[in-house]
This record gives structure tokens, sequence and C-alpha cells, in this order.
């Protein structure tokens, strides 16, 4: 869509959500961070909507024209202007006639460049805003002078709660502690630390005979003076795997009990939570191989949480793929090094795609790793190491794939899995929008 047309049409699209948000009157939950916020938000939306009727962002609308539309109830018209036109007069029909509208909305907000957090906050007004950390090195710190000012934008969320509101951060990240400490009575922490309101432990990888199937942990509450005791109650995803997934489920129950939904219904309600495509999803593979498919985007934080995922699997062979990191600025060198050294620590075989993925292959082979089992291709090769790494596929490996997503790492997924036939279903990025780039 040209640039001036596309203005115009996030402005009218704005303008519209406001007044269906002031005619409506929803309450809502916000989430932003630089790692984990689809998964967050899929979580939330699965613990309170068993309970209260609620709307969630579709996929990734986390921007300035994505959460209007999620207002609005509205799909992405893309590249076509008469679709536009279309879903303006759409929405300025739910403006005159909203109809039955849900009681909550769970947004998703992105942050690409300074100020994309605060110029959506300031008009969505949350009622809870959940924060779900920025790591050292975080995603999109391009755009930004340094992570210290893009911490500050994803903060800004917190400085637009509706009075009454609460703020929900993963306690385990020092910034998000601080943050919480500046929002002392209206904060709740989750994570793994014991330190937090919320926290997940006993975490057990499920197997289904030698092949992973989900994990099993527990949420626990701790007892605060003058709300009753803590409980510890049991969560079982299946269909995936790794960290991401537990902190997106504690998550969701903190957030649950802050709208006063009952943990012990928001664990149930969870049950419906399937895992979303190309974010640690379990898949076959051929040759009885499993697929780790991690294929939606890439950052060195969710990187190495996915490496510490691969290491904790049983399997004869741990075969890692992994795709270029991109929008991380100064610090790309750095951190693309800094995953091949983990990378040789835990990995049989590595093969890398893109020229920033060099470095990975470099640093691994400085720490030990052979250079015969490595092997490299080029930005648009994604699916050409697939079916090259078809060839050397065996009975219980595990495959971990993943990289930034206009590496489009899922076509290698593609070349692998025992289903091809239903890659509309199970892997990212497979509508028409996506298959024509």
């Amino acid at each position: 869509m040209h640039e001036a047309l596309r203005s115009l049409v996030v402005t009218l699209l704005t303008y519209e959500a406001r007044l269906v948000l002031m005619r409506c009157q929803p309450r809502i939950v916000a989430i932003t961070g630089s790692v984990g916020k689809t998964t967050t938000k899929d979580a939330i939306y699965a613990a309170i909507s068993g309970s209260v009727s609620a709307r969630k962002s579709v996929k990734s609308f986390n921007s300035e024209i994505g959460v209007p539309l999620t207002i609005l109830g509205l799909p992405n018209a893309a590249s076509n202007p008469l679709m536009w036109i279309i879903n303006l007069l759409r929405g300025a029909y739910r403006v005159l006639m909203p109809g039955t509208y849900p009681e909550w909305l769970v947004l998703e907000i992105g942050a690409d460049r300074p100020g994309d957090v605060r110029s959506i906050a300031s008009w969505i007004r949350p009622d809870v805003a959940v924060i779900t950390g920025v790591p050292s090195v975080p995603v999109h710190v391009e755009n930004f002078k340094s992570p210290e000012e893009l911490v500050r934008e994803k903060s800004s969320l917190a400085e637009y709660l509706k009075p009454g509101g609460k703020l929900i951060v993963n306690g385990d990240d020092p910034l998000m502690r601080e943050l919480a400490a500046e929002y002392r009575g209206v904060s709740v922490r989750y994570g793994f630390e014991s330190g937090n309101e919320y926290f997940a432990s006993h975490d057990l990888i499920i197997y289904e005979g030698q092949k992973p199937a989900g994990i099993q942990f527990r949420v626990n509450r701790v007892s605060r003076e003058g709300e009753g005791s803590g409980c510890s109650l049991p969560v079982v995803v299946l269909g995936s795997l790794g960290y991401p997934r537990m902190y997106a489920a504690t998550a969701a129950i903190a957030t649950a009990a802050a709208i006063g939904i009952d943990e012990v219904a928001a664990v149930k309600n969870l049950a419906s939570w399937e895992p979303p495509a190309g974010r640690v999803r379990i898949l076959a593979g051929l040759k009885g191989a499993v697929i780790i498919d991690d294929t939606y985007n890439s950052s060195p934080a969710a990187v190495l949480s996915a490496l510490d995922t691969l290491i904790n699997v049983q399997a004869k062979r741990r075969l890692v793929v992994l795709g270029d990191m991109l929008e991380l600025g100064r610090y790309s060198a750095e951190a693309h090094r800094m995953i091949g050294k983990r990378v040789a620590e835990c990995a049989t075989a590595l093969v890398t795609i893109g020229f920033r993925a060099r470095a990975i292959a470099e640093a691994a082979i400085d720490a030990g790793m052979k250079e015969k089992n490595i092997k490299q291709y080029e930005m648009h090769e994604a699916a050409r190491a697939g079916k090259e790494l078809e060839s050397e596929l065996q009975e219980g490996d595990l495959v971990l794939v993943k990289g930034s997503q206009a590496l489009r790492m899922e076509r290698t997924v593609l070349e692998i899995m025992a289903e091809p036939s239903r890659a509309s279903e199970l892997l990212v990025r497979m509508d028409p929008e996506w298959m024509d780039r």
C-alpha cells in the first residue's frame, strides 16, 4: 500500500476504533515486550475466554494498523486498496451499529521504533498491562538509540493504565522488577523465581513412546497478607515445548486472577490453548525424526531458550538449523557469535542460513564443533537447506529450526516434515500473501 494511502487508512481506522471503544466500553488487556508477546496473548485469551466473552488480536496484529483492526473486528486487506475502502466502510458501520461486543479485548502491542507503544497505549487505556520482559539484546533494537530506550518504550504501557488497573510483569527480568517496584500496589510479578507472586515449577517433558509430546508443570501463587492462602496448580500443555510456553501460561493465570477469574478456572480454560504455528511447536519429521518448529521469528534470547529446550529433550542426535537474527543493529555480530558458542555445547550438527549466521558457524568451530558437521547456505536458500537435510535424517533425530521471519525458515520445515499436505494448518506464513513473496 502506498505510504500516503496507508497513513490515511491508519488515521481513519484509529478514529473508528476509538469511537467503538467509547461506545462499547470493553475492558482491555494489553501485552507488550520483546519476547513471547503473541504466545502470551494467546495464553491469556485461552485462560479468560472460557469465563468471559473476549476477542484477541489475530496472529500478530500488534501495530498502529493491527490494533484498530482487532478492535473493529476487521481483516488485514494487505495491499488491496479496494479492500481497505471496504474495511473503512465496515468500520463506520460498526461505529453506528456495534451489535454484541466482547466484554474484554486482548491486544498485543509491538514496538518497531520510538513512540509505537506510547501512541497506542494513550488511547486504548488498558485495564491490565502485561509486559513480558526485555532481554539485554532485544529484537528491534536497531531502531532505538539503546536497549534502555527500548525498555522505556515498552514500559510506557504502564503509564496509561486506567485507575484501578493492574500491571503484570515478568519478575525474572531485573528491569521489570524495577518497574514493578515503581507501581507497587498495582503490580504482579510472574516467572520461575519463587520471589514472584506467581511462579512455575516442577516442569517435565511429556513423552509418547520415545517422542516428546508436550510439557507439564505447576503454577504456584504465594500467600500474601490479606489475600488468603496460596495455591499450586498442575498445568499440561501439549504440542509444544520450552520455557516460553510456561512463562505464557503463568502470565495468563496471573492475568485471569487480576480480572477476577479463579485460578482453577483459568487452568481449566487453558486446556483449549493450542500451540501457535512456528513457536516451539512439535512436528513429526521424515524418517521418524522430530522437528521443533520455532520459525516465526528470532532473537538472541529466543534462540538461547530454544537451545535450552533442545538439550533437555531425549534424542539420538540434535540437529540445529539457524537463520540470521535481524534488527539487532550494532549488536548483531556479537549476538550471532554468542549463539554459535552455545550451539557447539548442545548440538550434533549445525546448518546456517544467511550471511549474518556465518558468525554462528565460525563461533561454533572456535568452540570445538567439527567443521564437517556444519553446512552453510545463503539467505534465500531455506528450501534448499531443507531438501539437502532430508537425506541425512535418521530415526530418533531432533531438529530445531529457527530464524528471523525474512529468512522464511518455514520453507526448511516444509521439506522435512512428515505431513507436508497439512502445511497450511501446521506452519507459519502459509497464507497467499506470504507465499507470493
